[in-house]
């Protein structure tokens, strides 16, 4: 695919530290009235904020969350939190649910086709939910890397089933190019990365590594991978497909680091944290921002707002070794396909 258009230079500190205030926020968002959106790990966090944005901004929004009960007890909370917003004239939009477990490929399918029994269209898929340092040796039902599963197999999978309905909505008459995305949500992906961008086995399996994040970092590099993979194959019809850095806040993601980080390391960097509604807010930029246009298409944006480009080593994973490259993305896009081969 074309390479999206290069951006400013952003220094480290401030991928760490963005500045204030953000870009993007729902004031720049107009009425979502009669559009669909899906937002996984909508139970909480980052998505549960989201989904209360697009909510209130009139739009159907799916929380896609790993059980119903999860999911019954997000729209609970969102109904009761947003009961009393907007005085006597409320143009709520709709909650819906979706039960797809993202670390057992075989709910997702269930979960798409009770979707697509319920709607004709969608507008804007986020792939959110994530897990982050899982104990060494944790798997998925399938018996992969629970983050490498969870993270990217799954998402992957779900997008896929979600593909022609993508399309069809990008391709009405009345939706402009670029108006229906995909959203997935990565990380700082200028830390330290593997060499080639990821490890990998001999039989093409990627690595499981043993440093303090490093699984992880291999799947949030394996999905902005996979956003590229989806900006050639939808972006023909006019679906974007982006990924996204949401900025550094404390939310259940980081429920499995160790102890020194949750209780030393986390309090000391209280200053550079911010509530989730801020990386709410970086979603909502890569997901409606004018800003972001198809010549964006498979880049990669930052907190709180702001478009980036990916790392070198991450763009020379696309060239195989002959052509100077690694051939890190299409080993890892083949490991993918193998993997979901059976639920297809």
């Amino acid at each position: 695919m074309p390479l999206p258009a290069k951006n400013p230079p952003i220094s480290r500190l401030s991928q760490f530290i963005p500045p204030w205030p953000p870009n993007f926020t729902d004031k720049d968002v107009p009425s979502l009235a009669g559009k669909v959106y899906i937002v996984t790990g909508a139970a909480s966090g980052i998505g549960y904020q989201l989904t209360k944005i697009l909510y209130l901004k009139g739009a159907t929004v799916y929380i896609a969350a790993r059980s119903q009960a999860r999911c019954d007890g997000a729209v609970g909370e969102l109904l009761e939190e947003t009961k009393s917003i907007g005085g006597g004239e409320k143009t709520y939009g709709r909650l819906g649910t979706m039960v797809v477990d993202l670390s057992d490929l075989k709910t997702i399918r269930p979960g798409v086709e009770s979707f697509l029994e319920k709607e004709k269209r969608l507008d804007g898929l986020v792939n959110n939910a994530a897990v982050m340092s899982a104990p060494l040796g944790s798997k998925d039902k399938q018996a992969n890397d629970l983050e490498l599963g969870t993270n990217c197999l799954g998402p992957y999978l779900l997008t896929l089933l979600l593909e022609p309905i993508l399309a069809s909505t990008s391709t009405q008459p009345d939706t402009p190019a670029g108006s229906v995305r995909v959203v997935w949500v990565v990380s700082v992906l200028q830390g330290q990365l593997q060499k080639g961008g990821m490890a990998f086995e001999l039989d093409g399996t990627p690595k499981i590594l043993t440093g303090f994040m490093a699984n992880y970092m291999q799947s949030k590099v394996g999905l902005a991978w996979i956003t590229g993979l989806f900006a050639d194959r939808l972006g023909g019809k006019g679906v974007l497909s982006v990924c996204v850095h949401p900025g550094l806040m404390p939310t259940g993601l980081q429920r499995h680091q160790p102890w020194f980080f949750r209780t030393v390391v986390r309090p000391a960097l209280k200053s550079v944290y911010k509530p989730p509604i801020n990386g709410a807010y970086t979603l909502l930029y890569a997901a409606f921002s004018p800003e972001v246009t198809m010549e964006d298409n498979g880049g990669y944006c930052m907190a709180w707002g702001r478009k980036c480009d990916l790392p070198d080593e991450i763009l020379l994973a696309r060239k195989s070794i002959a052509e100077g490259g690694s051939g890190s993305e299409k080993k890892f896009l083949d490991f993918c396909d193998k993997q979901l081969k059976a639920f297809l």
